[in-house]
């Protein structure tokens, strides 16, 4: 189930290397319209694959849908591709979770490598093996768990991305220090939202990513302490879903860091996570991501949105929260009031 994850110096010999070693008839590359263009020149000239071997599918999220996912499958059928076929993801969080679930279920699985090109993807989606499309409005409703040959990781590419993409993928980064250590909360919110050198990113980037992988191989399927990596999207995933309905789109890191700004309030209020930190955690999510625009007329539909995430195992809306940083609970079940505290607790905090 483990699977290889490398921080580049130099991708292309690294993935020549892998070409070379890995069994394979073919070789195809799923990218998005925005990847192509700003990415993929920077390496495809020099690795061995065919340029009638690219499939492109448009961009962002909402096209993580089931019209893609069938001319993903339509282009490797056509392209004539088997089981022993291998699929090479290019692209952020969107890509890999796509194409990860193509691979996964063309021909009944095939072997596929990620590339993430955005600092979500190489810290979220691209690891862990969890791969899927949106479905009925729901974000990864559908999907399997099966990880990836390789993931190989070259910062070069985050300097082709905005500020805000950066700040998306952050919030992950954020994340996985709160559930971790003190240690790595006080490196990682040391670090200089605003300036955002990506040079000196990368030693954070590597123990955050170390962070997953030592859940994820402890928990591969998700049955106790991999639910971790949920901190924050419970409420993320409702914001992230609702702004969609809205027609003013958010980005997913977005949407979890001001649900962490929730879910850090209910594990305070239900399990005595300090305030000092509360304070200190909910100030810095403020001051990088402002706000997203909900008022009271808003929290029946987000609690709506809840009860439909996958991650509830009952009716009842399951939630991981931290006693401290570092101190998991998980399976923890709120009433509706107590969210609905917690959706004031951010209205409060982001000044709306």
């Amino acid at each position: 189930m483990k699977q290889q994850v490398v921080i580049c110096s130099d991708l292309v010999s690294e993935l020549t290397r892998e070409l070379q070693n890995l069994p394979k008839e073919s070789v195809f590359i799923l990218t998005d319209e925005n990847t192509n263009k700003l990415c993929l020149p920077i390496f495809f000239d020099k690795i061995p694959v065919a340029k009638s071997n690219v499939c492109v599918i448009k961009s962002g999220d909402s096209h993580k849908n089931v019209e893609a996912l069938a001319s993903v499958w339509q282009f490797l059928s056509e392209k004539g591709a088997t089981r022993k076929s291998l699929l090479i993801n290019v692209g952020g969080g969107m890509i890999t979770d796509l194409g990860g679930f193509a691979a996964s279920t063309f021909k009944r699985g095939m072997r596929y490598i990620n590339i993430p090109t955005t600092l979500l993807g190489a810290v979220d989606a691209a690891v862990g093996g969890k791969t899927g499309i949106n479905f009925n409005g729901l974000k990864n409703e559908v999907g399997v768990i099966n990880p990836a040959e390789s993931v190989f990781i070259d910062t070069v590419f985050f300097k082709t991305l905005d500020h805000q993409n950066l700040l998306s993928g952050m919030a992950e980064v954020l994340k996985h220090a709160l559930i971790a250590t003190s240690t790595d909360w006080d490196k990682v919110s040391a670090f200089d939202l605003e300036k955002f050198d990506i040079d000196h990113l990368k030693p954070i980037l590597a123990d955050s990513i170390a962070i997953k992988e030592r859940i994820v191989e402890e928990d591969p399927y998700e049955k106790n302490i991999r639910k971790a990596l949920n901190f924050g999207h419970t409420i993320g995933h409702a914001f992230e879903s609702i702004s969609y309905e809205k027609n003013t789109p958010v980005l997913h890191g977005y949407a979890v860091a001001w649900g962490m700004i929730g879910e850090l309030y209910l594990s305070h209020k239900l399990l005595g996570f300090p305030k000092n930190i509360l304070i200190e955690a909910v100030r810095l999510i403020k001051e990088a991501y402002g706000s997203f625009f909900i008022s009271c007329n808003d929290y029946d539909r987000l609690f709506e949105l809840m009860t439909h995430d996958k991650k509830n195992d009952t009716k009842e809306i399951n939630f991981t929260l931290l006693a401290d940083i570092g101190a998991i609970r998980t399976n923890q079940n709120t009433t509706q009031k107590e969210i609905f505290e917690a959706l004031d607790f951010y209205c409060d905090s982001v000044g709306i």
